[in-house]
């Protein structure tokens, strides 16, 4: 038999054998923020109000980290400090965005300046299809009729909510966050920005997607969907807890139908999922929303802050696995999410947070950068909690310990957040020098960021 030399042999071999194969896709990214939830709401973190199978089925899949916190304890700068990985105040945000009038008493801007960095905007430039389905809150609303467009924040697609730049008509038929007149009813608000990403995702099968999904549940008004039980008293008090355990309950019913929804369309193993909130939870109904930390939104204490999280991502991160000692700040997921997903970051971007990626790919480490925090720079657009949860103006977390302080340097308390979870053993007598190292950076951090004067 004739040997056949291996230059013969290619001439055979179809050319589109010889391609290298085709790159992995990069994979889709969905934060999923909810509204005002407290860190022990739901099952997973210890919660009891109602069962939460389908979140709670998030944590059996995925990683939960118990040391999470949001870059601030209200909504609109917790949001813009996720948004750019900076920490807020650099962009003059320390409240909620309200009327411009409430907005210069709070000495902050009417919204997001459009040249601050953007995650959705560095997606996009990676060749990301990018959405926004979910409250806003970054500017818009009210009286601020020149806020930014989504498209300049680097979003494709949107449908939000009233306090934003393009309200969707369906759920804003009033000048307000909802009116029983809306098209989408209180109720299905969540189902509404759940079908929405989903159908972003099935119209772009060959584009990786970004996708905010940020309900604006659990936040009050509570409006639950009538319950033919419980008819008497529908739709109930929007501020009891009747009405946030049935509020609480849809909610993760369509969690569960944005998951089953992409495994339907076979994104489930090549999708990253985050599940966490913007701040603490208000009412707490006694701590019970906090697992008994100290504080409540609009607080620096842990109730305010420390949210839950949980992340997804089939094959790449293991199920069912607890991190307990690691920390991570809102401002991280920027560089987290561009380093897992193969993202880079642009020329120049200097950002507060730190690539936590090893951390959420199960290697639990130590947090080396110092987390800072701010809510209350005067008092009159500030609202705060009572007794107790009332916080200082400032707090920085060095490692294990807690400083907190207001402006002037008075007020200071000390905590060992790893021995004193619940912030009740004020150490700054005992820890003297630690206290002047801490209240020495802190005051650093403060007067470097930019002021607006009321």
């Amino acid at each position: 038999m004739k040997t056949i030399s291996r230059l013969s042999f290619l001439l055979f071999i179809p050319l589109t054998a010889l391609k290298p194969p085709d790159p992995p896709r990069k994979p889709n990214v969905v934060i999923i923020l909810t509204d005002d939830m407290g860190f022990s709401d739901i099952g997973c973190f210890g919660g009891n109000f109602v069962p939460t199978p389908h979140i709670d089925q998030m944590a059996k899949n995925g990683l939960k980290c118990t040391q999470y916190y949001s870059a601030a304890p209200i909504c609109s700068p917790s949001r813009a400090g996720m948004l750019t990985g900076q920490y807020p105040g650099r962009w003059n945000f320390a409240t909620y965005l309200d009327n411009k009038k409430h907005n210069r008493d709070a000495e902050q801007a009417d919204y997001l300046d459009p040249k601050a960095p953007s995650i959705a905007r560095i997606f996009k430039n990676a060749g990301y299809a990018t959405g926004h389905f979910g409250k806003w809150h970054l500017g818009g609303g009210r009286d601020v009729k020149d806020a930014p467009g989504f498209d300049q924040y680097g979003v494709d697609e949107h449908n939000s909510t009233y306090e934003s730049p393009d309200p969707d008509p369906l759920l804003t038929a009033t000048n307000w966050i909802w009116s029983d007149k809306d098209s989408i009813k209180r109720w299905d608000r969540s189902k509404y920005f759940v079908d929405k990403a989903l159908d972003f995702l099935q119209r772009h099968p060959d584009q990786p997607c970004f996708i905010n999904l940020w309900p604006d549940d659990v936040h009050t008004p509570w409006v639950p969907r009538k319950d033919p039980e419980s008819a008497a008293v529908y739709p109930a008090n929007p501020e009891e807890e009747a009405a946030f355990k049935g509020v609480l309950k849809e909610y993760d019913v369509q969690i569960g139908r944005f998951l089953e929804g992409l495994k339907r369309l076979g994104l489930d193993k090549n999708t990253i999922v985050i599940f966490t909130s913007d701040n603490g939870p208000l009412p707490s109904f006694r701590g019970a929303r906090a697992a008994g930390f100290r504080g409540t939104k609009l607080s620096l204490y842990e109730g305010g802050t420390r949210m839950p999280f949980i992340i997804n991502w089939p094959g790449h991160i293991k199920a069912g696995v607890t991190d307990e000692s690691s920390a991570i700040n809102g401002t991280d997921l920027l560089p987290t999410l561009a380093a897992m997903a193969g993202v880079p970051l642009p020329a120049g971007y200097r950002g507060d947070g730190v690539d936590r990626s090893t951390v959420l790919l199960g290697r639990p480490s130590a947090r080396r950068q110092d987390m800072y925090w701010e809510y209350g720079r005067n008092n009159v657009a500030y609202r705060f909690p009572r007794q107790r949860d009332k916080s200082p103006q400032l707090a920085v977390r060095s490692g294990d310990w807690k400083l907190l302080m207001n402006h002037d340097g008075s007020g200071v308390e000390l905590y060992n957040i790893q021995q004193d979870k619940g912030e009740t053993t004020n150490l700054a007598e005992k820890e003297a020098k630690l206290v002047n190292e801490l209240k020495a950076k802190l005051t650093e951090w403060w007067e470097a960021l930019p002021k607006l004067k009321a």
